[in-house]
């Protein structure tokens, strides 16, 4: 016994469109833009030290502990606008940044106002 052919020419009517049906005449109308919030990351803590040894006796102040989601990108920035910021050198090594001079307060209120809890020195 052969199984019946189901024909594949016929135009499909019942299948066509399932939404062929409704209607957007009675629906209410959608929100116009919507875009999900922007969550920033909390900047998290740092922690600044002074440090004198290895360096012929001259100061620097050392920031660390930078959160994960730092990336060193940002870091590197953070080293560029905190030195501009203090008026002196400065240089980023992995996830530090090595400001010369001995001018913790300067440090302290540049990263705090850039959103760090400041803990050290």
């Amino acid at each position: 016994m052969k199984k019946p052919r189901i024909p594949v020419s016929a135009p499909a009517t019942a299948f066509a469109s399932p939404f062929a049906a409704l209607e957007i005449a009675g629906l209410p109308a959608g929100p116009e833009d919507v875009t999900p919030p922007k969550t920033e990351h909390k900047k998290g803590r740092v922690v600044l030290r002074r440090e004198k040894s290895g360096r012929s006796g001259k100061t620097v102040v050392v920031v660390s502990d930078f959160a994960d989601h730092c990336t060193d990108e940002e870091i590197a920035g953070l080293a560029r606008a905190a030195s501009q910021s203090c008026g002196c050198s400065g240089t980023c090594n992995g996830r530090e940044i090595e400001l010369q001079g001995d001018q913790p307060d300067r440090v302290r209120a540049f990263f705090e106002k850039e959103g760090f809890r400041v803990a050290g020195v």
